[in-house]
């Protein structure tokens, strides 16, 4: 009997861990840290053993394969000594798909692969197929391979979670567009995450389709390195594209095949520029699986935004309070504020991944009145911004509450006050959705 061992005890490990178990694997799962009482009771339901807070070697050194979770970097002591072994290094998602007869339409990229996976699910479910949600969002991939059946799976994937791929094959890809992000975890070389970013492309098939925005520049030059063998079906709002999605108009076209359709921009249920590149690229996944066009309108109409994503919380004293916890990079705060009509109190900070913050400079001038930071160390921020909103108009927080409080006091009748942090959470949180849910209960507590 083969042995495995799960590297990591969230979601995707325990996940990663069931799966083997079903399949009659030798299995043991180990996280250096604590491991959640919920998936403590799911190993024990399913009679994996496990250990946390430490990595007892000879336990882990005797596997055959080992299934990373994708929050461990590769730098990580004992992942080292592992490769230093030649023992086999997979993701959740390599070792599911090895179980997995279903359609898969996977989704990567830095800014919009959450919304723009949610909405491919919308439009899949409201089409009547069978299909799950999985990956980087909701529940392990893996869990459902091993306690479920769809037909279809539709799966944010992670460059983390695309690091320790080899065989695993989509149906459909999709690369949202690549920004400067988790550089410090590829040795802040934009190189190493694009080609990670591009791993979802590798077993590409003719049948298969590769959707991409081909206004975005570094996709585009990294295009030319690659043979792809596969349909491509770029999506652009700058030109016409024979085949894939464009702007003419004020409406999306979406050609597939020798069809033609549109969907008038005033009809989609997300407003903003990055939005309608979201839509185009569900739009085409959906046109990719024979959905109906009366669906994809009708899906892209009434679709609801994504928690953590520029959703909207509470109008306070005709203050607006939009959470936008997820924006973890620059790229994802721009989007943020390109959007915004009314001026703006940003809330920004956190454990800042090697921003470059200059490229908000003329967003920051045009739309932003003060700035609310919320992080141990701001001094990046404030190096930034102060010259441009004054230091007078910039505080700084350690608490959700706190950054609340302060944004309230900076804001005026007809403003917005925007979380769109720009960093990642683990200084002060336990995730985006925990910072996230923390904002929305102080500013339910004004």
């Amino acid at each position: 009997m083969s042995r495995i061992v799960v590297l990591g005890g969230a979601e995707s490990g325990v996940g990663a861990a069931v799966l083997a178990k079903t399949k009659g694997f030798d299995v043991f799962l180990s996280d250096k840290g604590e491991i959640k009482e919920s998936y403590q009771e799911t190993l024990r339901k399913w009679d994996i053993p496990f250990e946390q807070g430490q990595h007892t070697e000879e336990l882990i050194l005797s596997a055959d394969e080992v299934i990373k979770s994708p929050g461990i970097p590769a730098a990580a002591p004992m992942v080292r000594k592992l490769r230093d072994r030649g023992t086999h290094i997979i993701s959740e998602i390599e070792f599911a798909g090895r179980y997995d007869a279903a359609k898969k339409i996977c989704v990567t990229g830095s800014n919009g692969k959450t919304t723009t996976t949610s909405l491919i699910y919308y439009l899949l479910r409201n089409a009547g197929l069978n299909v799950g949600l999985g990956g980087n969002i909701g529940k392990s991939y893996a869990y459902q391979v091993a306690t479920e059946h769809f037909d279809y799976y539709v799966l944010e994937i992670s460059s983390f979670q695309l690091d320790d791929v080899y065989d695993f094959k989509p149906d459909i890809a999709i690369i949202t567009n690549i920004t400067p992000d988790h550089l410090d975890r590829y040795d802040h070389k934009m190189e190493n995450y694009v080609a990670a970013k591009f791993k979802i492309t590798q077993n590409l098939s003719p049948d298969d389709c590769f959707i991409f925005d081909s206004d975005d520049e570094i996709t585009i030059r990294h295009l030319d390195n690659i043979i792809l063998r596969c349909k491509m079906l770029p999506f652009s709002q700058e030109k016409e594209v024979e085949q894939g999605a464009f702007l003419r108009d004020d409406k999306i076209v979406i050609r597939y095949k020798e069809e033609e359709t549109d969907v008038y921009l005033k009809e989609l249920a997300l407003g903003g520029k990055h939005n309608i590149y979201n839509s185009m690229a569900a739009a085409l996944a959906a046109k990719a699986c024979d959905i109906d066009n009366a669906v994809i309108r009708d899906s892209l109409a009434t679709f609801q935004p994504v928690e953590h994503r520029l959703e909207p919380v509470l109008s306070i004293k005709d203050v607006l309070y939009i959470n936008d916890s997820k924006a973890t990079n620059v790229d994802s705060a721009w989007y943020a504020l390109e959007c915004q009509k009314k001026p703006v109190v940003w809330i920004v900070g956190g454990k800042d991944k090697g921003n470059d913050y200059s490229v908000l400079n003329d967003l920051v001038k045009e739309k932003v009145k003060a700035i609310v930071c919320l992080g141990v160390d701001n001094a990046k921020i404030h190096s930034a911004f102060e010259g441009i909103v004054g230091a007078d108009k910039m505080v700084d927080t350690l608490s959700a509450k706190d950054a609340v409080k302060a944004a309230a006091a900076f804001a005026e009748s007809g403003d917005v006050v925007l979380l769109s942090p720009c960093c990642a959470s683990f200084d002060l949180f336990q995730s985006y959705e925990d910072r996230g849910r923390q904002f929305k209960e102080a500013v339910r507590s004004l």
